[in-house]
C-alpha cells in the first residue's frame, strides 16, 4: 500500500487539522493588515448588521454571564420596551463560540467578536480537513492545504465574516458529511446525533442548508458504493434516524426560533433574480466582489483540481462522473428559483440571496481532494484543467466584478498553483521525492496565502464602500454608559438611550431600556405599534427606533432620557457637528403598570397624535390645520417636497396655542425642519421602502401662535396633514399624575415575571407597559393565569375590584413543544444506545489465538466498479 493510499491515522489527521487552521488565521489576520482594518488598523469592521446587531447581541450576552443584564434568557428588558430573548439567543448566540466574550473585557467587546470569528473560520477548516481524510487517504499536508481552502472560501471572508452566526454551518457542513460518514459505516451513532444536534443549535439557519449539502454527499457516496438495496436501505435509514434525532434535540431552541419568526413583523417581499453567468464565473476567482452574486470562490489550487477530475484517469469512471455532476447541479441550483427556495426554507431573503454558497465551495474541495487522493494530475490533466481556467476567466473578464487588480493576482496564484502541482506529480520516490514534495508544499501554500489574503482584503475594502459602518466601541459609549449607569431606576421607570443613537441597539450596547431594537425577530406588535405612535424604524420595520415624545415617555414609564450629540463617525451635514456632552432629562413618570377605567374599545387611526392619546388616556394635543408651500409660496399638491417647483426650503404654516411643544410627524419626508425662532434643526430620514421617519419635536410656539416650519429636503417627499401636533405640556402632567395616583404601588421584574401591587379596590384594566407579545399570560390576584389581553398594542389585564396584586409571566412560544420533541428524541438516544451496547456486549470475543487484523471500518462494500473509498 502506497503512501496515496494507506489508511490515516488520528495523529495525521489531527496534523492536517492544525495546519488548516494554522493556516487559516495567518491568511485571515494578513488580509486585516493589509486592509488596515481592526484590530490591526484603524478601519473599524462594524459593517452593516455586524455592528448593528451582532456585536451588541454579544454585549448583552457578556452582562448576562455577568449578571448585569436586565432580564435573562425568557425576556430582554432592555429592548423594545420588553423582547423575547431566546428566539434571538437561538437565532444569534447559539454557537458555544460565543460564550467566549465572557474572558473579554466589556469594553472590548469588538475584538472579543472578532477573537470569535476567527476561531470558528479556522475551526471550518479543521473540521473539512479532518472529514476530507475521512473520505479518502493522502498526504496530510494536502488535506490541510484543502481544508484551509474551504475555511477562506468566498463565502466566508465575503458574507460570513461580518455575519459570525453564518460561520456556524461553515462548520456544520464538514461535520455533518462526517456524521453520515459514520452513519454509512454504522458507528458512532450517539457521536453522530449529538454533532447534529449542536449543529442545529449552533445556527439552524445555516445548519439546514448545510444538511442539505451533507445530505447530497451521504446519497452520493451510497450510488458510488452501489451496495445491495438492503444494505443501502439500512445506511440511509441510519443517516435519517441520526439527522432525525439530532434535530429533535435541538427542537427546545429551534421551535422557538420558528414560533419567533411566525410572529415577527414582515420583512419585505424580493423576488429572485439569478445573476448573470459571467458573474457566478467571476466568483470563482480571487479578489472579485459583489454583494447580491455567489461568492464560490476556493482558491486556484483547489478550483484547479476540481477542474482536473473528469480528466484524471487514476480517478474511477464512476467517483469522477459522480462528483462533477454533483458539483455542477448543485452550482446550477443557485440559479433556478425553485432550488433557490428549497435552499433558503421558502423564503427569499432579504439581504443577499446566495447564503447557500458555502455548500457549493464545500462540494469544490471534496472533489478537488478526490483528485488529489488518487495520486497528482498528471501533466495532460493539468494542461486540461488550466485550459478550463483560462476560459472562465474569459467569460468573467465581461462581468464588471472583475477588477483591473484580479489579474495580476489570478496570474500569479494560477502559476504557484500549477507549479507546485506539477512538482507533486514528480515526487514519485526516494530523497528526490521528498525534496520535490517539500518544495511543492511551500509552492503551493504560498500561493494559496497570498490570494487568500488579497481576496479578503478586498471585501473587507469593499464592504466598507458598499455596506453603512459603525464605530467601535468608544469614548462615545463610554459617556452614555455613564451617563445611564447614574440615571437608571429600573424597574421604578425605564432610561431611554436617547434618540440620537449609536447604533441599532444601543440598549444592549450602552444601556438603559428603550424602545430601539432590530433583530430578525422583532414583534410586529412592537413595530406596528410604535408605527402608529409617530415612531421610525429603518431595515422595513425590524428595526425600531427610540421616540423623543414626552407623551410616550409617560405611557411607557420613561422617566430618564439621554440626550447625545450626532455621532461623528456617522455622515453629517457640516452644521451638525458631532461634539458637545451627553445630557439626561428627568420626568415624573407613572410606573410599569397603571390601571384605567375600560378596555380598548377602538383601534389606531390614521394620527400619530390622537393615537398616543388613545394609549394615555387623555386629550392633550391640538392638531391643526397645516400648509405646504413651495419656494414660491404657492401650495405644494399633494403635500409634495423635493419635487417639481419645491426644490429648496418648502414651508410648513399651522396655527397652535402660545407656549406649546411642537411636534413634526412627516413619515415620508427627508432632511431637516427648523421651527422659525428655533436654534436646532431636527432631522428626518426616509428611503422607500426601508426607512420611516420618526416624529421630531421641533421647539416650543411662538406667542404669536403662528408657526412657520422651514424644510430642507435632501430627497423626494411629502408632508402629509395634521403633520404638526401642539402639545401641552400642562394636560400631560396633570395626566401623569392621575395614572400614577392610580398605579402600582410596587413594581418588581425577574426575567419572565413581572409582578405588581395595585391599589385596594382598583376596578377597570390593569395596563402593563409592555408589547403584548405572544407568549404572556397573566392573573390578576390568585386567579387563575391567562393569556394577556391587548390595550392598544400593550398588555392588558382586567379587574375586579378584589385583587391587590398582578403577576404576568412570559412563555416563549414553541418552547413546550420543543421540549416535548426534545425529551423524547433523548429518550430514544439513550434507549438505542442502550440496545446498542447490549449488542455489543453479545459478541463473542475473538479467539485468542486469532492473529489481529485491520479493523474494518465501513459496512458497506462497493459492488465492482465502485468506489474502492467507500
Amino acid at each position: 500500500m502506497d503512501r496515496t493510499t494507506r489508511p490515516e491515522g488520528p495523529r495525521t489527521t489531527a496534523r492536517a487539522a492544525l495546519l488548516a487552521a494554522v493556516v487559516t488565521v495567518t491568511a485571515f489576520c494578513a488580509a486585516d493588515v493589509l486592509a488596515r482594518s481592526r484590530p490591526f488598523g484603524p478601519r473599524t469592521r462594524d459593517v452593516n448588521d455586524l455592528g448593528n446587531q451582532y456585536i451588541p447581541f454579544h454585549a448583552h450576552l457578556w452582562d448576562l454571564l455577568h449578571g448585569r443584564a436586565d432580564g435573562g434568557l425568557l425576556v430582554n428588558w432592555q429592548s423594545g420596551y420588553g423582547a423575547g430573548f431566546l428566539p434571538d439567543l437561538g437565532t444569534y448566540l447559539g454557537s458555544p463560540f460565543a460564550l467566549l466574550v465572557a474572558v473579554f473585557p466589556r469594553n472590548e467587546i469588538d475584538l472579543a467578536v472578532y477573537v470569535i470569528t476567527v476561531l470558528k473560520t479556522a475551526s471550518a477548516g479543521a473540521a473539512m480537513a479532518w472529514l476530507l481524510l475521512a473520505l479518502r487517504p493522502g498526504r496530510w499536508w494536502a488535506a490541510g492545504l484543502l481544508g484551509a481552502s474551504y475555511a477562506l472560501c468566498g463565502w466566508s471572508v465575503a458574507d460570513a465574516s461580518y455575519n459570525p452566526m453564518w460561520l456556524d454551518g461553515l462548520i456544520a457542513l464538514p461535520l455533518l458529511c462526517l456524521a453520515g460518514e459514520w452513519a454509512l459505516a454504522g458507528r458512532r451513532r450517539v457521536l453522530g446525533v449529538l454533532v447534529v444536534a449542536l449543529a442545529w443549535t449552533a445556527n439552524f439557519y445555516t445548519a439546514y442548508m448545510a444538511t442539505l449539502g451533507a445530505g447530497l454527499v451521504l446519497l452520493l457516496r451510497l450510488l458510488l458504493a452501489d451496495p445491495p438495496r438492503r444494505r443501502a436501505l439500512a445506511a440511509a435509514g441510519r443517516a435519517a434516524l441520526t439527522a432525525a434525532l439530532g434535530m429533535g434535540l435541538a427542537a427546545p431552541l429551534v421551535a422557538v426560533v420558528y414560533f419567533g419568526t411566525e410572529h415577527a413583523y414582515p420583512g419585505r417581499f424580493h423576488a429572485f433574480s439569478p445573476v448573470p453567468d459571467e458573474d457566478l464565473l467571476a466568483r470563482l476567482l480571487p479578489t472579485t466582489y459583489g454583494f447580491g452574486s455567489p461568492a464560490l470562490y476556493v482558491g486556484l489550487t483547489a478550483l484547479l483540481l476540481a477542474l482536473a477530475l473528469p480528466f484524471h484517469r487514476a480517478v474511477p469512471a464512476r467517483v469522477r462522473t459522480g462528483w462533477t455532476l454533483l458539483v455542477l447541479l448543485v452550482t446550477l441550483s443557485l440559479q433556478w428559483t425553485p432550488t433557490h427556495l428549497l435552499w433558503h426554507a421558502f423564503a427569499t431573503p432579504q439581504g443577499s440571496p446566495y447564503r447557500q454558497a458555502f455548500v457549493v465551495c464545500g462540494l469544490l474541495v471534496i472533489a478537488a481532494w478526490h483528485t488529489l487522493s488518487y495520486g497528482p494530475p498528471p501533466p495532460r490533466v493539468l494542461a486540461a484543467a488550466a485550459a478550463l481556467l483560462a476560459l472562465v476567466a474569459v467569460l468573467a473578464g465581461r462581468s464588471h466584478l472583475v477588477r483591473p487588480h484580479t489579474w495580476p493576482v489570478l496570474l500569479l496564484a494560477a502559476a504557484g498553483a500549477l507549479g507546485g502541482l506539477a512538482l507533486l506529480g514528480r515526487a514519485d520516490s526516494g530523497r528526490r521525492a521528498r525534496a520535490l514534495a517539500g518544495l511543492a508544499a511551500v509552492l503551493l501554500l504560498g500561493a494559496q496565502l497570498g490570494e487568500s489574503a488579497a481576496t479578503s482584503a478586498v471585501a473587507t475594502r469593499a464592504r466598507l464602500a458598499h455596506l453603512d459602518d459603525y464605530a467601535p466601541w468608544g469614548p462615545r459609549q463610554q459617556r452614555q454608559a455613564a451617563a445611564i449607569a447614574r440615571a437608571d431606576g429600573w424597574p421604578r421607570y425605564r432610561t431611554d438611550p436617547g434618540r440620537e443613537q449609536t447604533v441599532a441597539n444601543d440598549p444592549l450596547l450602552v444601556g438603559g431600556q428603550g424602545a430601539q431594537y432590530y433583530s430578525s425577530l422583532t414583534s410586529d406588535v412592537l413595530s406596528r405599534t410604535l408605527t402608529a405612535l409617530g415612531g421610525g424604524w429603518t431595515s422595513r420595520g425590524r428595526s425600531v427606533q427610540s421616540l423623543d415624545n414626552p407623551v410616550t415617555d409617560v405611557v411607557f414609564s420613561v422617566g430618564a432620557r439621554v440626550h447625545s450629540p450626532p455621532d461623528p463617525h456617522q455622515s453629517r451635514p457640516p452644521h451638525d457637528g458631532g461634539g458637545g456632552p451627553v445630557t439626561v432629562t428627568r420626568r415624573d413618570v407613572p410606573p410599569l403598570v397603571t390601571v384605567r377605567d375600560a378596555p380598548a374599545r377602538t383601534g389606531f387611526g390614521p394620527s400619530p397624535y390622537r393615537n398616543q392619546e388613545l394609549l394615555l388616556g387623555s386629550r392633550v394635543y391640538t392638531v391643526p390645520r397645516t400648509t405646504v408651500r413651495d419656494d414660491a409660496g404657492r401650495p405644494a399638491p399633494g403635500g409634495g417636497v423635493g419635487t417639481g417647483n419645491a426644490l429648496a426650503h418648502p414651508t410648513v404654516t399651522a396655527g397652535c396655542p402660545a407656549g406649546s411643544q411642537v411636534f413634526l410627524w412627516a413619515p415620508h419626508f427627508s432632511g431637516t425642519a427648523r421651527l422659525d425662532g428655533a436654534r436646532a434643526d431636527a432631522r428626518f430620514r426616509f428611503a422607500h421602502p426601508r426607512n420611516r421617519a420618526a416624529m421630531e419635536p421641533l421647539g416650543p410656539a411662538p406667542a404669536s401662535g403662528r408657526l412657520r416650519v422651514t424644510l430642507t429636503p435632501d430627497r423626494p417627499g411629502r408632508v402629509p396633514g395634521g403633520a404638526v401636533g401642539c402639545l401641552d405640556t400642562g394636560r400631560l402632567r396633570a395626566a401623569a399624575a392621575r395614572l400614577t395616583a392610580t398605579g402600582a404601588t410596587r413594581v418588581t421584574v425577574s426575567d419572565g415575571t413581572l409582578r405588581a401591587e395595585l391599589p385596594a379596590r382598583s376596578r377597570g384594566t390593569a395596563v402593563v407597559a409592555v408589547p403584548r407579545t405572544a407568549g404572556w399570560r397573566c392573573a390578576a390576584g390568585d386567579g387563575r393565569p391567562r393569556p394577556a389581553e391587548s390595550y392598544h398594542g400593550l398588555i392588558a389585564v382586567p379587574l375586579d375590584g378584589a385583587s391587590t396584586s398582578l403577576t404576568c409571566t412570559f412563555h416563549p412560544p414553541g418552547l413546550r413543544l420543543g421540549a416535548v420533541v426534545g425529551a423524547g428524541s433523548l429518550l430514544t438516544l439513550a434507549v438505542l444506545a442502550v440496545l446498542g451496547a447490549v449488542r455489543r456486549r453479545r459478541v463473542p470475543a475473538p479467539h485468542p489465538t486469532t492473529p489481529p487484523r485491520e479493523r474494518v471500518t465501513t459496512v458497506l462494500r462497493p459492488r465492482p466498479g465502485g468506489d474502492p473509498s467507500c
